[in-house]
């Protein structure tokens, strides 16, 4: 089965996301900030890693960082789940190793889309 993590300070994007990624048939595992994201994946490689921007202890893009540089499994692919639009974050979430990038609120159609493109459906 395949996995995926979803890393939301939100539960209630948390608890959307992980109903679509059930339909999908993904097992799905949650953690509410960057540290605690970074925490799970030292023990498990999900597939692919779901991804919010804005979060407090560790942001989105510090968690980016330090999960492509400091882990040796870091092959999950990563797709920013954010309300960040701007060319400029969209390009520095590339650039700092995000696999795609999709805006909230997103559906399921949306987010399909976006697995297929990466290579996890």
């Amino acid at each position: 089965m395949r996995t995926c993590l979803i890393v939301d300070d939100s539960k209630v994007i948390r608890k959307v996301a992980r109903h679509i990624l059930e339909t999908m048939q993904f097992d799905v595992a949650e953690a509410a900030d960057g540290k605690e994201a970074l925490d799970h994946c030292s023990g498990t490689t999900p597939d692919v890693i779901l991804l919010d921007w804005n979060m407090p202890v560790m942001s989105g893009m510090d968690f980016l960082r330090a999960y492509r540089s400091t882990l040796e499994s870091a092959k999950a692919k990563v797709i920013f789940c954010t309300t960040e639009n701007g060319v400029d974050h969209i390009k520095a979430a590339i650039d700092a190793g995000a696999d795609e990038y999709v805006m909230k609120p997103f559906d399921r159609e949306t987010l399909e889309a976006k697995l297929q493109i990466v290579g996890c459906l």
